[in-house]
């Protein structure tokens, strides 16, 4: 499969390109969507969220910006590694490719799309005073990290859409259900120490990586890289299953359209 990877490396190159290049292009702003989605949902939580949450965190709309940006990262991966089977179904009627191009695309288009909208984080930590530090090195671990995790997802319900293609729509209801399952909006000190709703989510492996970027942007240390490497490391298992799984699959994908 790396040997097909790399041999069709070019096909990989020219599907991030038109990922990058076509999410926006029918639209008048095109690319500043990038900063505009993530400030636009920033803006209704900075306003409703304090409301509803008492004590909330110091800087709390950094905290948000570095909350909801990575999220929506994560968010993207698995979303566009789900429909990209059918939304390229025309061409793999017609032509041979390994199939894993199309959810890697995915992973490589979020992750660069990702980097560039990095640049509002780092103004808002400029604009609020918290600045930046040579601790922004860790961003990219952090950001492969949490774009295999995505990946390994997408590839699994990716490779099941293409048969149940209710798939979809179930897997966005269960990303929006799952943001609240990680501290991307609220702290996890809101919930007492030892309860058990704040056990999960301190298992929960986004959880880890939300306190990683923020430990980097905000708190200026180094993250945790512990437990970085443990969610890299089952992220990368679960992409093995997921690409087993796709391989049995993808022979019958062709049929399904």
């Amino acid at each position: 499969m790396l040997k097909e990877i790399y041999d069709y490396r070019e096909l990989l190159k020219t599907n991030v390109k038109k990922d990058i290049r076509g999410r926006y292009k029918a639209s008048v702003l095109g690319v500043l969507w990038s900063f505009i989605n993530p400030l636009l949902q920033v803006l209704v939580y900075a306003i409703v969220f304090p409301y509803l949450m008492k004590g909330a965190a110091d800087h709390y709309v950094v905290y948000l910006v570095t909350g909801i940006i990575p999220w929506t990262f994560f968010q993207s991966v698995v979303n566009e590694s789900t429909t990209c089977i059918k939304a390229n179904s025309g061409i793999i009627k017609k032509v041979y490719f390994p199939r894993i191009i199309l959810p890697l695309s995915a992973f490589f288009s979020g992750l660069i799309n990702f980097f560039i909208s990095c640049v509002i984080i780092i103004v808002f930590c400029i604009i609020f005073g918290m600045g930046i530090s040579w601790h922004l090195v860790f961003v990219p671990i952090i950001a492969v990290t949490e774009g295999l995790f995505g990946l390994a997802l997408g590839t699994i319900f990716g490779a099941v859409d293409a048969y149940i293609q209710d798939t979809e729509y179930i897997v966005n209801f269960i990303l929006m259900m799952a943001m609240y399952g990680a501290p991307v909006i609220y702290e996890i000190t809101i919930f007492p120490e030892g309860s058990r709703i704040g056990t999960l989510i301190q298992m929960n492996p986004m959880t880890k990586i939300m306190n990683a970027y923020r430990d980097v942007f905000m708190n200026h240390v180094i993250p945790d890289m512990g437990a970085i490497g443990l969610v890299f490391a089952g992220s990368f298992v679960l992409f093995l299953i997921a690409v087993t799984i796709f391989n049995r699959l993808q022979k019958g994908f062709a049929e399904q359209f």
